[in-house]
């Protein structure tokens, strides 16, 4: 089996290749518009030292990397962490959130990244039309999105964020996260889990939010606060802390001294300098590097509600490798598999068109990944995905056609952003760079 990596030179890229050893790819295709990182990327892989793992190959392009290949894995980052630091301190410049996914940033983040992503998607379609595209590019949803607009449902979204709540709850509930099943809906960085069964049929997840001592071991229990749990009735994704608490949050990033993309630029920036300059420490360099920054994600938050500490079980690598490998295993050997995806709703959320994307529990074989009924939404739940949702495909219309209007509904219409003139104003401090 042959897999390839678009943005082979991403920093989280050795955690991908680790979950490959034993398994079923034997080749492994990098390409990266950055030869400097590709090549830093490969001094960590090879100081793994994972006999086992597949052969290492470098393409000199696009399509001598996806030309053959029977998984493509997309995780681009369109403008590098630069890019991200634009994404986030322009939108702050007007007084609203700047984040990589959410928010003005995020619509920002899918302007840039969607042409790039249309292109693969088209030479994929062309060089490997039986080929599984994968995607991890943020912003997911929407890249997903557009994608799909040329590869149907040969193209999937992936996110480690639900497995992760689901790990977290099921522990908290005294279960075997193994042996649970569960009911998941939303858009990417915008879902609920809002049942969490055993295999004899109980639901955990009335007990586990009634119980304030269980839902304090957690961290979306800790992020979201028991009071806020009680009266919800469900469990967020993390990132819907940045529309539940969006006072507190703003407030805690316009405190900090950097924003996460500027940590990010400077952490990764010395990573990389520092393992060109030795390359046979850049394993060691790159694990204390990830450790940095998985203990400092969504730091922001954590301050916002009451400073606290990520678990030692949550600082191992997010699981979107592992999420990715299951997801391949189940494509490639039909055996099936149960998955929280993003994929095209198919009729799944009525309310929402049948080819729109959205995040939730699939049965996944050889035949692709097929989205399971679910109970129907709540009012306040649906009103989110529904303004979402047409902020998304506001942002593919403006990133595929240059519609500066559609880009304006984009930045106006997303509930993080209070006034269709900010929205103006950040579109005016972009394009005067």
């Amino acid at each position: 089996m042959r897999l390839t990596i678009l943005g082979g030179g991403g920093f989280r890229v050795p955690l991908v290749y680790g979950a490959l050893v034993g398994s079923e790819v034997r080749e492994l295709t990098l390409y990266d518009t950055d030869r400097a990182r590709l090549d830093v990327v490969r001094s960590v892989i090879e100081g793994m030292g994972a006999a086992e793992g597949p052969k290492l190959r470098i393409a000199e392009d696009l399509d001598d990397a996806v030309r053959g290949a029977d998984f493509v894995f997309s995780a681009i980052r369109v403008g590098g962490t630069a890019g991200r630091v634009r994404d986030e301190r322009v939108p702050l410049a007007e007084g609203v959130l700047g984040q990589e996914t959410v928010g003005a940033g995020g619509v920002l983040y899918g302007l840039r990244t969607i042409p790039v992503a249309l292109r693969i998607a088209e030479r994929v379609k062309e060089l490997a039309p039986d080929a599984w595209v994968i995607n991890f590019t943020n912003p997911a949803g929407m890249v997903t999105e557009a994608m799909a607009s040329v590869l149907g449902g040969r193209v999937i979204g992936i996110c480690d964020s639900p497995v992760g709540l689901v790990r977290r709850a099921a522990r908290a509930a005294g279960a075997d996260p193994e042996t649970v099943t569960y009911d998941y809906v939303g858009l990417n960085h915008l879902g609920w889990l809002r049942k969490l069964t055993t295999a004899d049929g109980r639901d955990l997840l009335p007990g586990l939010l009634a119980d304030s001592s269980k839902l304090g071991t957690f961290e979306e229990g800790r992020l979201f606060g028991a009071t806020w749990l009680h009266a919800l009735g469900s469990l967020p994704n993390e990132y819907l802390h940045y529309y539940y608490f969006r006072r507190e949050t703003l407030a805690s990033v316009a405190e900090a001294a950097e924003t996460r993309g500027e940590f990010l630029d400077q952490q990764q920036g010395g990573f990389f300098g520092r393992a060109q300059q030795e390359p046979s420490r850049a394993y060691e360099l790159w694990e204390s590097t990830r450790r940095e920054r998985e203990s400092t994600y969504m730091a922001e938050s954590r301050a916002a509600s009451g400073g606290w500490e990520r678990d030692a079980c949550d600082l191992d690598g997010g699981g979107y490798d592992q999420v990715a490998l299951a997801l391949m295993r189940a494509l490639s050997s039909g055996a099936g598999a149960r998955l929280i995806l993003n994929v095209r709703n198919a009729g799944t959320v009525p309310e929402l068109p049948a080819d729109a994307i959205i995040e939730t529990v699939c049965e996944v074989d050889a035949n692709g990944a097929r989205p399971l009924p679910c109970e129907p939404l709540g009012p306040a739940e649906l009103g989110l995905m529904l303004q979402l949702k047409a902020v998304e495909r506001a942002t593919v219309e403006a990133a595929v056609f240059k519609d500066r209007d559609a880009a304006l509904r984009a930045l106006a219409l997303h509930p993080l952003v209070d006034s269709p003139a900010v929205a103006a104003r950040i579109l005016e401090r972009i394009a005067a760079g």
